[in-house]
């Protein structure tokens, strides 16, 4: 069975953004440019490459997470055109209760009881299965008990209030940790077997 892997940047004090959602405070931030030394970068894109299926949010997808990808893999000379790829090539599914239909390439939509959903998901064929947002969505992801792997970007930065994917206690396996030049700490962790 193929697991659903978290891939979240956080404040060392475990938010995912300010409370007005902002988050300039990252390392990096989705922009043009891409501050992460190369190391943190290979990675990332590592483990990007390591999964065939991405879910993601209503909210997340309609506000232009799959067109900003599919326009950066378009552009080589970009540094993160090669994550972008991975991105655009990957099958998506999208969780909503009220789009119809979907209008991203390689994208269906996921309309059922969401555990049921991702379990299904899980026993197709291919390669593990990655999640990045959004925190509502990721939220209930971790209350359901769907994510097997947790990838925390932690940045280099306390923001002492803020959003939070973590809504009550959440039992983990520390699995593997590993700093990175740029100031950004990968956490690694799974659940811990029942």
């Amino acid at each position: 069975m193929r697991k659903l892997i978290l891939m979240v940047q956080l404040s060392i004090d475990g938010y995912t953004s300010e409370k007005d959602g902002n988050t300039d405070w990252m390392v990096y931030n989705w922009g043009s440019e891409w501050t992460w030394d190369d190391e943190l970068k290979k990675y990332f894109t590592n483990l990007t490459a390591s999964t065939d299926c991405i879910l993601l949010s209503r909210k997340m997808a309609v506000e232009g997470y799959f067109d900003y990808w599919a326009s950066v893999a378009a552009n080589s000379s970009l540094p993160q055109s090669g994550f972008a790829k991975n991105i655009v090539a990957a099958h998506k599914v999208v969780f909503t209760k009220t789009l119809e239909r979907s209008v991203w390439d390689n994208a269906e939509l996921a309309k059922g009881d969401l555990k049921k959903e991702v379990k299904k998901l899980k026993k197709q064929e291919g390669k593990n299965m990655m999640v990045y947002g959004g925190a509502t969505f990721v939220s209930a992801l971790i209350e359901a008990g769907l994510i097997d792997e947790y990838q925390l970007f932690i940045n280099p930065t306390a923001l002492g209030s803020g959003t939070s994917i973590f809504k009550k206690r959440t039992n983990l396996h520390l699995v593997n940790e590993r700093s990175f030049a740029c100031g950004v700490t990968v956490l690694k962790y799974e659940r811990p077997l029942s």
